[in-house]
């Protein structure tokens, strides 16, 4: 999508956008308050957030440490239990929390570990949901690195293509696939529910291929919900370890990573 189409162009309903954040890391301890260029990295991905300019932010933090920063920063955020299973059960309980009237129709969920996420990549995962069949919206880019295509820390989006720019999800895998000659896809792990789609999902058992993938998304299309996928240009750096940190960090100077 343009970066500079007017969000309620694509989908003129009201869009929340939920950062989930949690302190736990095992090989990056206290992840969302690492310093990444004088502010800790879960504001870096609030200004990203911001930067989209397709509704109010909010950061469900599991800790009072992440909502005091992004509050000094002048955002919003609402403190969840920590013992919540995952991402999604964490921006369920805040959207019910924040909004219980149900005004925001689209909830977009944007990792709190992504500082580097290109803004039009947030705008664009809204554009799928113009079909009102789609249940749930998300991103991946074309591998152009020969090393992804087996890596299983890379996952791939496998669908079928609706458009130059738009495949209808029918797997996700850490494996390389399809098969053959063609483009792979790396899965990004930005998603766009429509509110009744989450709280669907996330009243669902955890699925036979998601824990064996350990991929999450695999229990929606497993109920049978839809999954679009927005193909964008760039991947994000998510940011797991010191030296994610450090690539991070020279990727929002500018520097060659």
């Amino acid at each position: 999508m343009p970066k500079n189409l007017s969000p309620q162009k694509v989908f003129p309903h009201n869009v929340l956008v939920v950062i989930p954040a949690r302190m736990a890391s095992t090989r990056l301890p206290g992840k969302p308050l690492a310093d990444l260029l004088g502010e800790p990295m879960i504001v870096q991905v609030w200004r990203r957030a911001i930067e989209a300019e397709i509704g109010p932010v909010l950061v469900a933090a599991d800790g009072a440490d992440i909502a005091d920063a992004i509050r000094a920063a002048g955002g919003d955020a609402l403190l969840t239990d920590p013992e919540l299973p995952s991402g999604s059960d964490r921006i369920f309980a805040a959207l019910r929390d924040y909004d219980p009237n149900g005004r925001f129709e689209v909830i977009v969920n944007l990792q709190g570990d992504l500082p580097t996420i290109d803004p039009a990549s947030v705008r664009a995962s809204l554009a799928p949901l113009e079909d009102e069949a789609v249940d749930i919206a998300t991103l991946a880019a074309v591998i152009r690195r020969e090393e992804e295509k087996t890596d299983p820390n890379v996952v791939k989006a496998v669908g079928s293509p609706l458009s130059a720019n738009r495949l209808r999800a029918l797997y996700f895998t850490r494996a390389a696939a399809p098969w053959g000659e063609g483009a792979l896809f790396h899965h990004i792990g930005l998603y766009a529910y429509r509110r009744a789609a989450l709280q669907r999902f996330v009243a669902l058992p955890p699925s036979p291929l998601e824990k064996r993938e350990k991929l999450e998304q695999l229990r929606a299309l497993e109920a049978g919900m839809r999954i679009d996928v927005e193909i964008v240009d760039h991947v994000p750096l998510g940011v797991d370890t010191p030296h994610d940190l450090e690539r991070a960090r020279k990727i929002l100077m500018g520097q060659t990573a």
